[in-house]
C-alpha cells in the first residue's frame, strides 16, 4: 500500500552503488586530475618556449652583426683566397647579410616615426575605440606574422638558389625591397600596439587598462567550445607561447617610454609594477583556463604539452647539425610565428631615443653590455641545448633525429627500413669515434627528385595512414587522433589557416 510516509521514508533512507559504474567515475576523477595537472604542464611547456623566442631574439642582437662582420671580411678579402669555390659566399652568410642590411635600414626609416605625436594622437582618442583598435592590431599582428616569414623566406631562397644566369640575380632586388616594406610596417604596428598599451597604463582611472585585461578572456569563449585536436592545440599552444613572449617586451618598451618621461626616477618604477603585474597575470590566468578546458572537452590528457615541449626540443637539435636546412631563428619563427627583425627594430628604436650616450665612461658601458649580452645569449643556448637533448631522449625522438624517413607524400610511408644505431643511447658516431649531437645523414645528390622528411616513427603523436589500418581493430582510442600530420611538419600558427571542424 502506497502512503505519504512510506515514500518519505524510502526518500531517506534509499541506497546506491558507485562501484556499479566504475568505469564512470574514475573516468572523472582521472578528468579532475588532469585539470589540476594542466598549470604545471602547461607553464613548463611556456617556460621552455618563451626561452626560445629570447634565444631567436638575442641572436639579432649579438651574433647576428658579428656573423655580419665575418660575411663582409669573407667578402672583401675573396680575391686574397681566389674562386676556387663557385660560390662568393655560403647560403648562411648571404642570408646574415641580407639579416643585416634591412635591420639598418629600417632602424633608419624608423627615425621618421615620430613616438610623441603618435602617443599624443592615440590618446586623445575614447575608450572604445582604443578598445577596438586594440583588437584590430591584434588580428593585423597575426596575419602579419603569418605572411611576413614567407616574405623573408622567399627572399633567402631568391638570393641563394643556384642560378644558370647572372641576369636572374635581379630577381633578388623585388623580393629585397618587399622584405624591408614587411619588417617597417611591422615594426609600426608593433609600435602602435606599445603606445596604446602606455596610453592605458598612464590614463588616470585604469579603466581602459581594465578593459584591454578583460579582453583576454574572451579568448576562452572562442576556443573552449570548440573541437581541438593534438595537432590544433599544439598551434595554439605556439601561438599563446608568442603572444606572451611579445607582450613581456611591449612592457619593456612601455617601462622604458615612461622613466625616460620621469628622469629615470627609481621610484616611478614601483607605480608601474602593478600594473604589469596585473598584465601577465591575466595572460597566465587566461591561457591555464583555456587549456585545461580545451583538454577536458577534447579528452586530451596533460602528458600532451610534453609531447609539444619534445618536438620545439627537436627544432633546437635538428638546427644545430652539421648540414641544417634552416638557422634556428627562421625555424622558430615558422613554428611559432615569432618574427624577431620587426620586434628587434622597435626595441633599438625606442633604447637608443630614449638613452642617450656620451662620453668615454658610456661607450665603455655600452661594450660591456654587450659584452653581457653576448655571454646571456651564449648561456641560454648551451642550457637550451642540453635541455632539449634530454627532452629528445625522453620522447625516444633520437631515431629520426639521426634516420629521418624519407617519402614522397606526406603522412604516408615510403619504406620500413631504417638503420640501427651505432651507440646504445640512440647517439650516432663519427669517424674518430666520439659521440656527437651534430651530424646529420648528407643530401643526396642534385638529380635525385626531391623529398620530403618526414617522421613515421613518432606514434605518441600521431599515427600513419599506412599503420592505421592494422592497429584501429585492436584500440578504439586511434578514432580520436588524427591521422593528417605529424607534429614535427606543422608550421606556425596562421589564424587563417587554422581550421577545426
Amino acid at each position: 500500500d502506497l502512503s505519504l510516509l512510506k515514500f518519505i521514508s524510502a526518500e531517506l533512507t534509499r541506497g546506491y552503488f558507485l562501484e556499479h559504474n566504475e568505469a564512470k567515475y574514475t573516468e572523472r576523477r582521472e578528468r579532475v586530475y588532469t585539470c589540476m595537472r594542466i598549470p604545471k604542464e602547461l607553464e613548463k611547456l611556456m617556460f621552455f618556449g618563451i626561452f626560445l623566442c629570447l634565444d631567436a631574439f638575442l641572436y639579432v642582437f649579438t651574433l647576428l652583426p658579428l656573423r655580419v662582420f665575418l660575411a663582409m671580411f669573407r667578402f672583401i678579402t675573396l680575391p686574397c683566397y681566389g674562386l676556387r669555390d663557385r660560390r662568393l659566399l655560403q647560403p648562411a652568410q648571404v642570408c646574415d647579410i641580407l639579416k643585416g642590411v634591412i635591420l639598418v635600414i629600417c632602424y633608419f626609416m624608423m627615425h621618421y616615426v615620430d613616438y610623441s605625436m603618435m602617443y599624443h594622437l592615440i590618446r586623445g582618442q575614447s575608450v572604445i575605440k582604443l578598445y577596438i583598435i586594440y583588437n584590430m592590431l591584434e588580428v593585423a599582428d597575426r596575419l602579419f606574422s603569418s605572411f611576413g616569414q614567407d616574405i623573408l623566406d622567399a627572399l633567402y631562397w631568391t638570393a641563394t638558389e643556384p642560378k644558370e644566369r647572372k641576369r636572374a640575380h635581379i630577381g633578388v632586388i623585388p623580393h629585397f625591397f618587399m622584405a624591408v616594406l614587411y619588417v617597417f610596417l611591422h615594426a609600426i604596428l608593433i609600435m602602435v600596439q606599445a603606445t596604446t598599451l602606455n596610453v592605458a597604463f598612464n590614463s588616470h582611472n585604469k579603466s581602459l587598462l581594465t578593459i584591454m585585461m578583460s579582453n583576454n578572456f574572451v579568448e576562452i569563449k572562442g576556443s573552449v567550445f570548440k573541437k581541438f585536436e593534438k595537432n590544433n592545440l599544439f598551434q595554439m599552444s605556439n601561438s599563446d607561447i608568442k603572444e606572451r613572449f611579445t607582450n613581456y617586451v611591449l612592457l619593456l618598451i612601455v617601462c622604458l617610454r615612461n622613466m625616460e618621461q620621469f628622469s629615470w626616477n627609481p621610484d616611478h618604477l614601483w607605480v608601474l609594477f602593478p600594473d604589469v603585474c596585473m598584465v601577465v597575470a591575466s595572460e597566465i590566468a587566461v591561457d591555464i583556463v583555456k587549456h585545461a578546458f580545451i583538454t577536458k572537452f577534447n579528452d586530451i590528457t596533460a602528458d600532451v604539452y610534453s609531447e609539444y615541449r619534445a618536438s620545439l626540443a627537436f627544432d633546437l637539435v635538428s638546427s644545430r647539425q652539421k648540414n641544417a636546412y634552416t638557422d634556428y631563428s627562421d625555424s622558430v619563427s615558422r613554428r611559432m610565428g615569432f618574427i624577431p627583425l620587426p620586434l628587434a627594430v622597435l626595441l633599438i628604436r625606442v633604447v637608443t631615443s630614449s638613452i642617450k650616450v656620451q662620453g668615454v665612461l658610456a661607450y665603455v658601458c655600452v661594450v660591456l653590455f654587450y659584452c653581457g649580452l653576448i655571454s646571456l645569449k651564449v648561456l641560454n643556448s648551451i642550457v637550451l641545448l642540453g635541455k632539449s637533448c634530454q627532452y629528445v631522449k625522453e620522447a625516444k625522438m633520437e631515431e629520426k633525429l639521426f634516420n629521418p624517413i624519407l617519402t614522397a607524400t606526406p603522412g604516408k610511408a615510403a619504406g620500413k627500413q631504417q638503420s640501427m644505431f651505432k651507440s646504445t643511447q640512440g647517439i650516432s658516431t663519427d669517424e674518430n669515434g666520439s659521440t656527437s649531437v651534430t651530424n646529420q645523414p648528407v643530401h643526396q645528390k642534385e638529380n635525385t627528385p626531391s623529398l620530403l622528411v618526414t617522421s613515421n616513427s613518432d606514434q605518441f603523436l600521431t599515427t600513419p595512414d599506412g599503420e592505421e589500418k592494422d592497429i584501429s581493430q585492436d584500440s578504439s582510442e586511434l578514432k580520436h587522433r588524427s591521422s593528417k600530420k605529424d607534429l614535427l611538419e606543422i608550421d606556425r600558427f596562421t589564424i587563417c589557416g587554422n581550421r577545426i571542424d
